[in-house]
């Protein structure tokens, strides 16, 4: 009997500290509500991809319609573009601090430049 008193005990004990505990405060677990789709706010807009994790283009490649947004070779700054030799002949597309330069024939990146514009 004494046994069984103890077991039930020990029981009820159990069930009762996991009915306490809140959901969401486990270190991660139960974090689905955060921001949109259980991602923080500034992550969002990338598509909850962390920094350099995003999609990155790369020289030689088909430019992907819909990545980066077209930047008018005006609107580069001259220093850039006479450090980097750029032209009008060539489409210019930024995104998240890299400017792509395209050929408008063949749709392949000629250049990548890292370079911060306002």
């Amino acid at each position: 009997m004494k046994t069984l008193l103890t077991l039930a005990a020990a029981a009820s004990l159990g069930f009762a500290g996991q009915a306490a505990a809140k959901p969401g405060h486990g270190h991660g677990h139960g974090a689905v509500g955060y921001g949109v789709g259980g991602c923080p706010p500034g992550l969002a807009k990338k598509g909850c991809i962390p920094p350099g994790q995003a999609k990155k283009l790369y020289r030689g490649q088909r430019w992907e319609s819909g990545f980066g947004s077209y930047y008018p070779y005006s609107r580069i700054p001259f220093d850039l573009r006479r450090r980097y030799d750029l032209s009008n002949r060539y489409r210019y597309y930024y995104d998240n601090g890299t400017i792509y330069v395209v050929n408008p024939r063949t749709m392949l990146i000629a250049q990548v430049i890292n370079a911060l514009l306002r």
